[in-house]
């Protein structure tokens, strides 16, 4: 892992398995979310839900090879664009030195009383400017 990314371990559990044996492709983006808190905590310190501030805009996932019940998976996250008010996460899954599906979050700082979306505070900005970089 570099200093410009997240990464989380997992054991898959038996129950995440589909019946041709490999983790279902409805758990992975769970693991994806799972991994983004890191990310979370840091455009809302604490994650107070009252105070929510983050929407997503579109999740993108790619399966490039399966992911079996046995193995720790690893879930590598880091920001691969920043924009003014939004930016996209982008995430991996490794199993076994092989990356076994790979997802793009786009991510908006948004404000629930006026709908709209809200530029990010620059120490925000510099956080996650400082996890830029490839998975």
């Amino acid at each position: 892992m570099t200093d410009t990314q997240f990464s989380m371990t997992l054991k898959p559990r038996f129950c995440e398995t589909d019946a041709l044996g490999h983790i279902n492709n409805t758990v992975i983006p769970v693991w994806f979310e799972a991994a983004r808190e890191s990310i979370f905590e840091i455009v809302n310190p604490g994650q107070d839900l009252t105070k929510w501030n983050m929407i997503i805009a579109g999740f993108t996932v790619a399966f490039t090879a399966p992911t079996y019940y046995g193995a720790e998976v690893v879930v590598k996250t880091h920001i691969s664009r920043l924009g003014n008010s939004s930016f996209d996460i982008l995430q991996s899954c490794w199993q076994q030195g092989k990356k076994t599906a790979e997802a793009t979050t786009t991510m908006v700082h948004y404000n629930y009383q006026t709908e709209k979306s809200e530029p990010l505070a620059e120490c925000v900005r510099q956080q996650l400017a400082a996890l830029t970089g490839p998975v």
